[in-house]
């Protein structure tokens, strides 16, 4: 086992990283109930989606873990799932088997653009400051995301604001998030997970009734779903249906563009922000890139996995599988290997059969983790020279974006977007990549289209 993920060289343990792998895993359990109470509502059968989302999530974080020996937990993303439903399919008309297979062909286009190394090569011309205000902006929306999921910050008079802390959630949050902190302070290994289990726990106090266990469906009968959904694709509603009206074929093809910028953008935010502060992605993956040695280093891998697992995931039945931001929460906890990846894969599984008990760990609970290394993230701004408006206002740009806009892929595309006009402003526009350019181009142009739809 510690030969075959490297530990020692990594500079890990066998229980630091199964302590990682349960972080990461309890950070993302969410999405098991989530997905497909959102993806349920555009038609398709809940145990479909459930078991779907498992079986997706299961083979992408295997892959990641035992091909590219890396801490990263794959999933249906959220905000996919939501363009998946609400856009796709009720704005645009689609049925659920034409927009899982919009899914599938953007996980293909993923594969090709990754196999020829264009998603390397994007990450390779974004300069230095952009990827360290990436790694910040992550670092604020993972904590955004935790006080989000907790109903810390409302929206009721049309500005975000604090809400009244009244609520037995927000109580457990807080205690749980200072219960965190006082280990991490105090340098307790599995701190986070700690901090995970007692919130849990404390949520079972009498009258709150912040954690509870419902099982929504049986295994057997989500089962009996599976039928519906898995290879829906490749049946008379599925792809050839997609293209069978010519007339639609510019909005499918605009559509299926849309979820493949934001598919890839999420996932390369998500490797530059975490990888990079960690040590995950050494120089010695960076020289490999350089040389164009094939499929030799951990990012070419990482990418790689993650590109095959939206098409496998959409073969099931679920919208776009993703490299899961929370995934930061197990690197946190110091999950540094493959084998983080892993741990997390067999607790996917497992919750096929013990979804009531997975269930039971409220938002509250995890809220915490989120936010903590959300704080351990931000490191990456001290990087930035502040004082140098020309870096500052890409890098401003793209942070504070992923989370006002909750979305990874439009905070890199405003630093994308700014970098650009402050370097031509400049006069030096010759600094900026080709690759750099096309890809702000893109962004533009995906704006556009959405605008249009």
């Amino acid at each position: 086992m510690k030969g075959l993920f490297n530990l020692k060289a990594n500079g890990t343990k066998l229980a630091t990283e199964i302590m990682a792998g349960l972080t990461t895993f309890f950070a993302m359990s969410y999405i098991i109930a989530v997905n497909p109470s959102i993806l349920s509502q555009s038609g398709m059968p809940w145990g479909a989606v459930f078991l779907a989302t498992i079986i997706s999530a299961v083979v992408g974080t295997l892959v990641m873990g035992l091909v590219a020996n890396v801490p990263y937990a794959q999933a249906p993303g959220m905000g996919l799932n939501a363009f998946f439903v609400f856009t796709v399919c009720f704005g645009l008309g689609f049925k659920w088997e034409q927009a899982l297979s919009m899914v599938f062909i953007c996980g293909i286009i993923n594969i090709l653009i990754t196999v020829t190394k264009v998603r390397k090569h994007i990450i390779k011309a974004i300069p230095l400051s952009l990827q360290n205000a990436i790694g910040g902006g992550i670092g604020i929306f993972v904590a955004y995301i935790g006080m989000l999921n907790v109903g810390l910050i409302n929206f009721g008079a049309g500005v975000p604001g604090l809400t009244t802390l009244n609520q037995p959630a927000l109580w457990v949050f807080l205690i749980g998030l200072a219960l965190t902190i006082v280990l991490l302070i105090l340098k307790v290994k599995g701190a986070i997970l700690i901090g995970i289990v007692a919130s849990t726990l404390i949520g079972l106090i009498p009258g709150w009734n912040v954690t509870s266990v419902q099982d929504t469906m049986s295994f057997t009968e989500c089962v009996a779903q599976l039928p519906t959904t898995f290879g829906a694709i490749f049946r008379e509603n599925g792809i050839v249906s997609l293209f069978s009206d010519v007339s639609k074929l510019p909005l499918v093809l605009i559509t299926i563009f849309s979820f493949s910028i934001s598919d890839t953008f999420d996932t390369i935010g998500t490797f530059i922000g975490t990888g990079r502060r960690a040590g995950i992605f050494s120089e010695d993956d960076e020289r490999l890139m350089s040389e164009n040695a094939g499929f030799k280093s951990r990012l070419d891998k990482a990418l790689f996995a993650d590109a095959t697992a939206t098409s496998i995931g959409a073969i099931f039945g679920t919208s776009n599988t993703t490299t899961f931001v929370e995934s930061a929460a197990g690197i946190g906890a110091g999950g540094r290997t493959g084998l983080t990846s892993v741990v997390v894969a067999i607790c996917f599984a497992l919750s096929a059969f013990l979804a009531s008990v997975v269930s039971a760990v409220p938002s509250a609970a995890t809220a915490p983790a989120l936010v903590v290394v959300g704080v351990m993230m931000v490191s990456a701004f001290k990087d930035i020279k502040w004082d140098d408006l020309a870096e500052a206002l890409p890098a401003f740009f793209a942070s504070i974006f992923m989370g006002l806009c909750y979305s990874i892929s439009y905070g890199i595309a405003a630093g994308f977007i700014v970098y650009c006009l402050v370097k031509v402003c400049m006069g030096k526009a010759k600094e900026i990549h080709p690759i750099l350019w096309g890809c702000t181009g893109l962004f533009i142009l995906n704006f556009v289209l959405l605008a249009l739809l």
